[in-house]
């Protein structure tokens, strides 16, 4: 049964025009700037939550615009998409919030909201792509909205890392693009279907489709910061708190790890892409990105490096549920897609407030800042426990679901690498957490900003804690109707795993 078409365009609407306004407003502005971007933000998340409801009743909503002869721009509200739509949505008005808190007095105000909003029309366009083509154009438009904010504070360092940035990602989208013709060419279309569209291509094709699921792969390796593509996450650290929070929780990798999903699910297919025998050596490559990235995080004295390798190492945690080919990792992989965003987010949300509130920026620097700011590192405490996998926080659920799976599958190897992981991330999360709260605070904090008898800023303090609660329930709740689990089991019977 078909829903009204035109909602996923509304819902790329709600985003992309707020920013075209902001762009042209003076810094001055500041009320309307903030209206703008908080409708926005809440428009959108009731649009999605309108389709999220009429998805579960059966409803239907696909957009199709023709975009060159033969090609279409398509726009679908499946299961899969909306479980990446509703985790911007939410997020996006979280990251709202805070940003507005976190540059208050900042100079090019009107900028930064601008390209952040086109940022996540990008990305919500990534998510509700029909076909191959579409992901590919919002993929190479978040590129661009993407490299602004990483170069906003202007810096040199700023610059560097935009530079490298840019190379990464505009090398990932050249072979993106080179898949995605070659691929068009044999079969003449790039429509995403439920178990993959290629299952009836010649033998004698198979091993040009093993050549182009690398160069896709590969394209989508580099915004999922896969081994060794990751070079240009760590760099783009000395960007806003608010930009890192977006890159690692809810746009850049987050859109890189579900392209690999879609090549797998719905451009190959699991079963066809395990008889060409591509997804052992992705699962393979995931886990040798689990491991160095958690070994790297080891020896970064910065708390955003730290947690930028811990992005490395955890969104591979999707790639390796997906590639291990069985239904229990599938679920486990897909629902880490948001169980890793509200928890990393919420981790840059409380290094942003220490480095605002404090000015610290190391993690030799947190001795005893618990005291000072017990909400912030409350909310810190649990996405540490989450990203180690702790119960009852919603990292649990993932590992409990990928270990599952990898049971299920006879991939027994996949427990070692789960279980070494988890190890690495107590040994890289625990010595901040002691050094917070069991240390004793030096006499003067390396830039202290007074905020009267309050922690920090309101609008720095709640997105954090209300994200930590967020994670918090996703455990808690987890087989609650309409929970991320729940989602992402009706995501594998619907599409992955069709009878």
């Amino acid at each position: 049964m078909n829903g009204n078409t035109w909602l996923p365009l509304l819902v790329i609407a709600s985003s992309l025009l707020p920013g075209l306004i902001i762009f042209g407003l003076a810094e001055n502005r500041v009320r309307l700037r903030i209206a703008l971007n908080l409708v926005g933000a809440i428009v959108k998340l009731v649009l999605v939550g309108w389709m999220l409801w009429g998805t579960s009743q059966g409803l239907h909503y696909e957009m199709r615009l023709v975009l060159l002869p033969g090609l279409e721009l398509v726009l679908r509200a499946g299961p899969l998409s909306l479980l990446f739509v509703s985790l911007s949505a939410v997020l996006w008005l979280v990251t709202t919030v805070y940003a507005i808190g976190y540059l208050e007095g900042s100079p090019y105000r009107s900028r930064f909201f601008g390209f952040f909003s086109l940022c996540v029309t990008a990305t919500v366009g990534v998510a509700l792509a029909g076909n191959l083509i579409t992901f590919l154009v919002f993929y190479e438009l978040l590129t661009l909205a993407t490299y602004p904010l990483v170069v906003h504070r202007g810096t040199e360092a700023a610059r560097r890392a935009g530079q490298t940035y840019l190379i990464y990602t505009v090398l990932g989208g050249a072979l993106l693009l080179l898949g995605t013709v070659w691929l068009y060419t044999l079969t003449g279309t790039l429509e995403f279907t439920p178990q993959g569209f290629l299952s009836e291509v010649g033998e004698e094709h198979h091993f040009a489709l093993i050549i182009i699921f690398v160069l896709l792969i590969a394209g989508f390796g580099v915004k999922a910061a896969l081994v060794p593509l990751h070079g240009w996450l760590p760099q783009a650290m000395v960007a806003p708190a608010p930009v890192s929070a977006l890159l690692h929780a809810v746009a850049v990798v987050k859109a890189g790890a579900f392209g690999i999903v879609r090549v797998v699910y719905d451009v190959f297919g699991m079963e066809f892409a395990s008889g060409l025998g591509v997804t052992g050596p992705l699962a393979w490559l995931a886990a040798i990105t689990i491991i160095y990235g958690s070994m790297r995080a080891l020896f970064q004295d910065d708390l955003k490096r730290r947690l930028a390798y811990s992005t490395v190492s955890q969104v591979s945690y999707i790639i390796l549920g997906v590639a291990i080919a069985g239904p229990i990792a599938a679920i486990g992989g897909v629902v880490h897609l948001v169980h890793q965003g509200l928890m990393k987010i919420t981790l840059f949300f409380c290094a942003g407030n220490l480095a605002e509130t404090l000015g610290i920026h190391k993690v030799s620097e947190m001795n005893g800042v618990g005291r000072r700011m017990p909400w912030t590192m409350a909310a810190f405490t649990v996405g540490a426990f989450g990203m180690i996998g702790a119960p009852p926080v919603a990292g649990f659920i993932s590992k409990w679901y990928l270990g599952l799976g990898a049971l299920e599958a006879g991939q027994g190897w996949v427990i070692i690498v789960l279980a070494g992981s988890s190890l690495l991330n107590a040994a890289y999360f625990l010595p901040i957490l002691h050094r917070a709260w069991f240390r004793e605070p030096p006499d003067a904090w390396p830039e202290e900003h007074d905020f009267g008898r309050k922690e920090t800023a309101l609008m720095l303090l709640l997105p954090p804690v209300v994200t930590a609660l967020m994670a918090l329930a996703a455990g808690l709740l987890a087989s609650a109707p309409f929970s991320p689990l729940e989602w992402a089991k009706l995501i594998a019977v619907r599409e992955f795993y069709q009878p």
